[in-house]
């Protein structure tokens, strides 16, 4: 499908959405570790990263998600080694992943991951204002990227328990 088609846009969206809205599925079948929206959420947040963020490790035979040459054309050209800093970001998302399944390091999982969605916003302004593809399909608009970025920060800090209430004490 063209990216540029209304359901291609949300697709990276679906990728929180989905996975949160199965969880909390789970939650309302008994399964205690997705017993409420907050810890539904930041596992569906947790799914996300793992799948966007192996892209950062995706060679360019694979075709069914960006790869990472498609990522380091995004970096903008103030970025220092871009290669480089494509292959962290990746691990940084995974690890953040990780973080935020694990109660104990969840909440600093959330705040640096909200940090990070805001240090990779110029990557996603670059590759939206230079019109650089991303597996073939034209960039995300920006009037759509930077609201879906400011979703992403907003369920990290909120499913972390970081602000918008009392620290999560659900597993």
């Amino acid at each position: 499908m063209d990216r540029g088609t209304d359901m291609d846009l949300f697709a990276t969206l679906l990728l929180l959405v989905v996975p949160t809205l199965v969880f909390r599925g789970l939650g309302a079948f008994g399964v205690s570790r997705f017993g409420t929206w907050r810890s539904s959420a930041v596992h569906g947040l947790a799914v996300l990263l793992l799948l966007t963020g192996s892209a950062h490790f995706v060679p360019d035979s694979v075709t069914v998600m960006p790869s990472h040459d498609d990522l380091v054309a995004m970096v903008p050209d103030f970025v220092p080694f871009p290669d480089f800093t494509v292959y962290f970001t990746g691990v940084l998302e995974i690890g953040g992943a990780i973080g935020l399944v694990i109660p104990a390091t969840r909440r600093r999982a959330g705040i640096g991951l909200a940090a990070l969605f805001v240090l990779l916003l110029p990557a996603n302004i670059h590759a939206a204002l230079n019109d650089i593809p991303l597996d073939g399909d034209p960039a995300t608009p920006l009037w759509f990227r930077i609201p879906e970025q400011i979703v992403y920060i907003a369920v990290a800090l909120w499913g972390s328990g970081a602000l918008w209430g009392a620290r999560s004490r659900t597993v």
